[in-house]
């Protein structure tokens, strides 16, 4: 795992947003604790992914240690290899067996080739990664903002941003899509800034994948 950190552009995005938007100059203000973590490989970030789905953090971190126990090597070479079994006795659902064998399988394949991320736009990498069973949009938008930290990423899935907007810009009320979206222009192009610090106002920790 690599040391949290921010990534280069984060000053001038701070910057930019504090100069065009008073709530989030007040946010940056704020929070001055701003750090993104990786948790590994694309493989193994995406790995992480699956396996945490629709289950609390400590249930995902109990399944994900008596899963990387058994696999002693978390590779898709590997992961590929074990046996439905084997994986299901770590505490994964049959569904779960399925995407993960899928997730190998676009690495070993090379229909996931990590190198050329960099070279592809963000909508390109998200229909790239909804290609395997398991990941949908929010997954991928994670994916993009923590692992590869793409500066102008805007999860309009996420509950927790959908809540901090209406915090943050609408008094509590609710907030449609549409507002969510004309709201999210003013940011551009750091859209996964503004959003962190979004998180950041609800969570006393720092959002983290």
């Amino acid at each position: 795992m690599s040391a949290p950190a921010v990534p280069p552009y984060w000053q001038e995005a701070c910057r930019e947003l504090s100069r065009s938007d008073t709530i989030m100059r007040r946010l940056i203000g704020e929070y001055p604790d701003a750090r993104f973590g990786s948790r590994g490989s694309a493989f193994e970030t995406l790995l992480r992914a699956i396996v945490g789905q629709q289950i609390s953090v400590k249930a995902a971190q109990s399944v994900w240690e008596r899963f990387a126990a058994k696999a002693r090597e978390v590779s898709p070479e590997r992961v590929g290899a074990m046996r439905a079994e084997t994986l299901r006795a770590c505490g994964l659902s049959s569904q779960k067996v399925t995407y993960i064998r899928d997730l190998a399988s676009h690495f070993s394949s090379g229909k996931l080739r990590p190198r050329g991320f960099h070279a592809k736009t963000d909508q390109e990498l998200i229909d790239l990664l909804c290609d395997v069973r398991g990941i949908g949009q929010w997954t991928a938008e994670m994916f993009l903002i923590f692992h590869l930290n793409r500066p102008d990423v805007y999860p309009l899935q996420d509950i927790g941003l959908i809540r901090a907007v209406e915090k943050n810009y609408r008094g509590g009320a609710a907030v449609s899509k549409h507002e969510l979206i004309t709201i999210g222009e003013q940011w551009r192009p750091w859209r996964t800034v503004a959003t962190w610090y979004l998180w950041r106002s609800l969570d006393p920790f720092p959002v983290e994948y």
